[in-house]
């Protein structure tokens, strides 16, 4: 019995992030973000905050059966994840069904909080997204054509490919703009036939939405080996350092939307974020780092203010969430749970992340 009482004493949060498989690298980036903000705030309502963190393997059945055991074996208060779409769908539907509020840090797709009124999340999604980079390909970039390479199996990778599809020929005034969209499976490794057809039609920007910044790296390389010179556009799986070493020099010059760049970042928070991660990891923070570590603030916010850690009352709470200071700004979820936020372009140059501009919802 003292064993209960012991293991009832913290409030747990669950964490459900893909630490292996092919989004890896974005999962462990998130989780960076989430243990720092537990160390530096790691207690709410006078009681330890407990973080209980599952593997969901970059897997759909995973993703739902680790939130599952989150809920009915660790009796979490509330849950964080997931990095990728198509893995925080499934979880998403267990945390609504089962009552119990779930935060996501950089899941865009609209599907993750549609009718879901225990979901929310603190980046921006991929309607907004899509439309950003349209924009800036026709505006900043002058670009009349574009084609688009989508990862069919990927949630995230399709939706972007849609909007981005929908503004590019807002923007031209042009019905025939996207000039053709080729698909392939998540992990392939030969692209010559998605490439073949696009250096056909010779666009000005190729848009890579890939759901895995592998997928991006390898088609980025194969489309300059092949001679195609197009700027690659993508989004916002492309913010990890793996992406440049597994593209080299084909990844340079290359542009993206993302979430977080320091120098955009204005909140007290941004500074006390990008310090500590500095100090801890020996490296500079990334736009996953800085979700995770806001998903975390806002629930410890929510339960501060519910003065309460039960799952209803820290979702009625988290609904309330009204310009909260996060290290990627200021965060108001609206009526779906999702942030009202910016969206910042980079483009890769010398080996390197560089800040183009900061776009307004």
């Amino acid at each position: 019995m003292l064993l209960a009482v012991v293991a009832l004493s913290a409030i747990r949060i669950g964490v459900f992030e893909p630490l292996t498989g092919a989004f890896a690298a974005g999962g462990q980036l998130t989780l960076k973000g989430i243990r720092l903000a537990n160390e530096m705030y790691r207690t709410v309502l006078n009681q330890k905050v407990e973080l209980i963190v599952l593997d969901n393997k970059t897997d759909k059945v995973e993703a739902a059966n680790a939130v599952t055991r989150l809920i009915q074996v660790y009796n979490v208060s509330a849950i964080i994840g997931s990095y990728g779409s198509s893995l925080a769908i499934p979880g998403s539907e267990v945390a609504n069904k089962m009552k119990v509020p779930m935060v996501g840090c950089s899941p865009t797709n609209p599907l993750v909080t549609k009718d879901k009124e225990y979901v929310f999340r603190v980046c921006f999604i991929d309607p907004f997204q899509g439309r950003v980079m349209a924009k800036f390909a026709v505006e900043t970039l002058g670009a009349k054509t574009a084609f688009i390479i989508q990862d069919i199996s990927s949630d995230y990778s399709v939706g972007l490919a849609h909007y981005f599809r929908n503004a590019f020929i807002e923007f031209t005034k042009n019905s025939k703009s996207v000039v053709g969209v080729a698909s392939y499976q998540g992990g392939d490794q030969d692209f010559t036939a998605q490439l073949t057809l696009a250096k056909s039609k010779n666009p000005d920007v190729l848009f890579i939405p890939a759901g895995s910044y592998g997928d991006a790296a390898l088609i980025m390389k194969q489309a300059r080996e092949m001679g195609i010179k197009s700027i690659f556009l993508g989004g916002d799986t492309w913010e990890v350092p793996e992406i440049i070493e597994v593209g080299g020099n084909a990844v340079e010059g290359a542009y993206f939307s993302t979430h977080f760049d320091e120098k955009a970042m204005t909140t007290e928070m941004t500074k006390k974020f990008v310090e500590a991660y500095r100090k801890k990891y020996n490296e500079e923070p990334s736009a996953f780092a800085a979700l995770g570590f806001d998903a975390y603030l806002v629930i410890i916010d929510a339960i501060n203010r519910a003065k309460s850690a039960k799952p209803e009352d820290i979702k009625n709470a988290l609904a309330q969430t009204k310009n909260f200071q996060g290290a990627t700004g200021s965060i108001t979820f609206d009526e779906n749970g999702d942030a009202i936020k910016d969206a910042i372009v980079k483009k890769i140059e010398n080996g390197k992340f560089k800040l183009v501009s900061i776009v307004k919802p």
